[in-house]
């Protein structure tokens, strides 16, 4: 490598990218493979029965806390008429409900599950790598005084009205930038990842203080939405945010490096 290729010090200190590291593009293009899978079979699971509860119980007799038009099982009192279980032919009991497909998946849980795998291992080396290289401190959790409320509404205000430094193919971020990947990283993500652990039948009965843990299964069930919810809003964000500073540029750095 030639001397003029080595970013100096004070390159660093104004602010030149220092470019992904290997370990970080790796990370990052698993959990996005994992997140989208998660998504479109998480949006399957939930049409089964897009309504939401708070507590242990939850069912069509009871008070939601929030219903989701995915399906026509959001609307219990339009159900079709009660029949016997010897008038019902080789279809589902449900089947009648709504679109065949959003009663058959069984497909999208084990593939949901397989998801949820790769992102928590990808997720876990990420922070475990993340905070042995430094990372973690360096480029994603925002100092004391970037937390001045005149910082973050500097910040904010720039954003709102489009205006950007010129971004490089990596760190260093700004403020609302830190904030958000530390969020994601450690909160939306982990609870995420409980949540989905503690509806898991094999999880709750080896570990039952999981469900007092978050008020019931019904409690951890919207949670997981929620943060599902937020994690699409940053999705969205993330990907506008990249558009506006060079997508090209800044895809061929989460691909390539520097």
């Amino acid at each position: 490598m030639s001397k003029a290729a080595v970013p100096t010090e004070k390159e660093h200190s104004s602010g030149a990218s220092d470019g992904h590291r290997r370990w970080v593009r790796i990370s990052h293009w698993l959990i996005v493979l994992s997140v989208i899978t998660l998504g479109i079979t998480g949006v399957f699971i939930l049409a089964a029965h897009p309504r939401l509860y708070w507590g242990e119980v939850g069912n069509d007799l009871e008070p939601a806390l929030l219903e989701i038009p995915l399906s026509n099982n959001y609307r219990p009192a339009e159900y079709e008429p009660a029949v016997s279980f010897t008038g019902i032919s080789d279809t589902a009991v449900s089947s009648i409900r709504t679109y065949e497909i959003f009663n058959q998946n069984g497909w999208g849980r084990s593939l949901h599950f397989l998801g949820a795998w790769f992102l928590g291992i990808a997720g876990l080396f990420y922070v475990i790598r993340g905070l042995i290289s430094g990372h973690v401190w360096r480029n994603l959790l925002p100092g004391f005084r970037e937390l001045a409320p005149r910082a973050l509404w500097r910040d904010l205000r720039s954003h709102l009205a489009l205006q950007f430094n010129a971004a490089g193919n990596g760190p260093p971020y700004g403020v609302l930038q830190r904030c958000a990947y530390a969020s994601v990283t450690f909160l939306a993500l982990p609870l995420m990842v409980i949540t989905g652990l503690t509806m898991s039948p094999a999880v709750s009965a080896a570990f039952p203080w999981s469900l007092d843990l978050f008020g019931g299964y019904q409690s951890a069930r919207t949670l997981h939405f929620f943060c599902f919810a937020a994690l699409v809003l940053f999705l969205v964000v993330h990907v506008w945010m990249v558009v506006l500073t060079g997508f090209r540029r800044q895809l061929r750095g989460m691909i390539l490096g520097n």
